[in-house]
């Protein structure tokens, strides 16, 4: 399902975030496509563990909600590449800024952690 249907309401625009980019694969999908465009099979290997059928799932909720672009080349083997839209790539500020937080919870944490091991 597409994060948002034409019968939900999101509470506020952070609910709303949330219900396109949320879940464990969604942000790391985009994160990968910032870099760069890439096809399936790239993207399935810089995710590790994900299941193709998740894959899947996962980018076309992201292609019915505008953030990724799937380009088909008509060619044999089939190509399919996916890139991120221009909407797609206004996410770029807001990664970069999950980035950030996560970098200063883990320092904190492991700060947390050092003072707690010392006697």
């Amino acid at each position: 399902m597409a994060a948002m249907n034409g019968n939900e309401k999101a509470s506020c625009p952070v609910e709303t975030t949330l219900k396109v980019i949320g879940g464990k694969w969604k942000v790391l999908i985009i994160h990968f496509l910032l870099e760069e465009p890439r096809r399936f099979g790239e993207l399935a290997r810089c995710l590790g563990t994900i299941s193709p059928r998740i894959l899947v799932q996962q980018l076309r909720e992201l292609e019915e909600d505008g953030v990724v672009v799937r380009k088909s080349y008509g060619e044999l083997p089939l190509r399919v590449e996916y890139s991120l839209s221009a909407l797609g790539a206004t996410l770029a500020p807001i990664l970069y800024a999950m980035s950030d937080w996560g970098e200063a919870f883990e320092a904190r944490s492991l700060m947390n952690t050092a003072s707690v091991d010392t006697p």
